[in-house]
């Protein structure tokens, strides 16, 4: 809560006013009492503030408080467009977990896989409803949002892939339905920064070079280890025969199959560059998060994995053959798997850090500033 704060103008996307012994610049929405910028309670203080106030706001959108200018009802309007796709998208998306995905199963029939979707409209719906609250949440929202849908279409060209190539009566309602909702949650994230200053990606600040380099690094090293195989499994026979195998591999399967996750992939890398030279740093940070979140999504997804039964006719191993010989399948992950972990658990840990406020200098002699609208 703002406490003994008086707002004196407001645009579409900041707010300027007057606290305790200065003028300051917030977010419009951010519940943070503190400015994002201010300056001393003086004449020249004032005129500090306005002239940065109207150099980062749209001029045709400032208005005294309690009013709202057209362009700011637009931009409600359009928020209420977005969020509207987004929840279409997700409504489609849930629709489409229970008739047939694939080859006549269904999402809902493959836990491992239900888990994963079950996260992407998670994140869709929270950034549908960051967008309705609108400010600097309906940034934030829409961001999430894209990252999400930038990495999730290589995801979802991979599983069309499977149709693509061996024929469109692979292809189930499920799938059609899944692939028309991400299309609305995109066109949602997209419609949503329409008019909207979230910032822009920039040179890397020499302050900000390490993670810069540490997220470059580590998005490589993440879409390097999705490729290689995961899945681990050991064959045992009664008679102690043993034999390990693995599954998984991008590139053992059909061409448009390896080309989503080659999207993805490219995506992953593309997102967390982007990101990471955002600023607002904040902004890149709900960025990036969408990025990650679906590649976490399927490393949850592979250990759920685990947990389900191995039939011996994945191997072109009969039933009745395997009782013969008394055989015993059990499932594991291979170090790749633990590899891409790690990466993603370092890009989490620097998205989390991206979001911590960083004091940076003065821009001016007369003026104290917390953050910077850089």
């Amino acid at each position: 809560m703002r406490e003994n704060v008086t707002i004196s103008y407001r645009g579409a996307n900041y707010e300027i006013g007057r606290g305790k012994d200065f003028y300051g610049i917030w977010v419009t929405g951010a519940p943070d009492s503190q400015p994002s910028e201010q300056w001393p309670d003086t004449p020249e203080g004032w005129h500090g503030a306005w002239t940065r106030f109207t150099g980062i706001e749209m001029p045709d959108a400032i208005v005294p408080a309690g009013q709202a200018s057209p362009r700011t009802v637009a931009a409600r309007k359009s928020a209420i467009i977005a969020a509207s796709f987004l929840g279409l998208g997700v409504v489609l998306g849930v629709v489409g977990l229970f008739p047939d995905y694939l080859v006549g199963t269904s999402l809902a029939q493959q836990p491992a896989d239900v888990v994963a979707h079950a996260i992407y409209l998670a994140v869709w719906a929270t950034s549908a409803l960051l967008i309705v609250l609108g400010g600097a949440r309906l940034r934030a929202g829409a961001l999430l949002g894209l990252g999400m849908s930038a990495v999730t279409f290589g995801l979802f060209f991979a599983d069309a892939g499977t149709p693509i190539a061996g024929g469109a009566h692979l292809m189930g309602a499920g799938l059609i339905l899944s692939l028309v909702g991400w299309l609305a949650c995109a066109a949602g994230g997209a419609i949503a920064l329409q008019g909207q200053s979230a910032g822009a990606p920039g040179r890397p600040q020499p302050h900000m070079m390490g993670l810069f380099l540490a997220l470059t690094l580590a998005a490589l090293g993440a879409a390097a280890s999705f490729a290689p195989s995961w899945d681990s499994f050991t064959l045992r026979t009664s008679a102690g025969v043993t034999n390990s195998l693995t599954a998984g591999n991008a590139f053992s399967n059909p061409g448009a199959v390896i080309a989503g996750d080659l999207a993805a992939m490219i995506a992953l890398v593309a997102v967390v560059v982007v990101a990471a030279l955002w600023r607002p740093t904040a902004a890149g940070a709900a960025f990036l998060a969408g990025a990650i979140i679906p590649m976490a999504a399927q490393a949850i997804s592979a250990v759920v994995q685990l947990g389900e039964h191995v039939a011996p006719s994945q191997f072109g191993i009969s039933s009745a053959e395997a009782a013969r010989a008394g055989l015993t399948i059990t499932s594991g992950v291979t170090p790749a798997f633990w590899i891409f972990c790690a990466f993603v658990v370092a890009l989490i840990a620097m998205c989390v850090g991206m979001l911590i406020p960083h004091g940076q200098p003065a821009l001016t002699g007369s003026r104290t500033a917390t953050t910077t609208f850089s």
